[in-house]
């Protein structure tokens, strides 16, 4: 697996109907902490593979979806269970420190 870019067009049925939960990491290219959180999606998806998907979203593009979850700051990363967001975390951290936040809500 692989993190898999969203867009507004089809996060619904890669994010709000998925079987698995789903961490989602919004940012843009412009956004620096945002460079230091996108290798931490590749480890993400290695670490937690068989029981999370891991995806991303440029919010300039995509601004329905940013709007809809209240994304101001980046990065924001948003887990997703059955739809719903279930967690929320805005601004970089360590490895360290997102294996804390996904443990605590997977």
């Amino acid at each position: 697996m692989a993190v898999k870019d969203v867009t507004d067009a089809d996060f619904a049925a890669a994010v709000l109907r998925a079987d698995l939960p789903v961490l989602v990491d919004f940012w843009a290219p412009w956004c620096g902490p945002c460079r230091l959180v996108a290798p931490l999606m590749d480890w993400a998806v290695g670490a937690y593979g068989d029981r999370l998907l891991v995806m991303k979203m440029e919010v300039d593009p995509n601004p329905v979806t940013r709007d809809q979850y209240r994304v101001q700051g980046i990065p924001s990363l948003l887990v997703f269970l059955g739809g719903e967001v279930i967690a929320r975390h805005e601004g970089a951290l360590s490895q360290k420190q997102l294996r804390t936040f996904l443990d605590a809500h997977l």
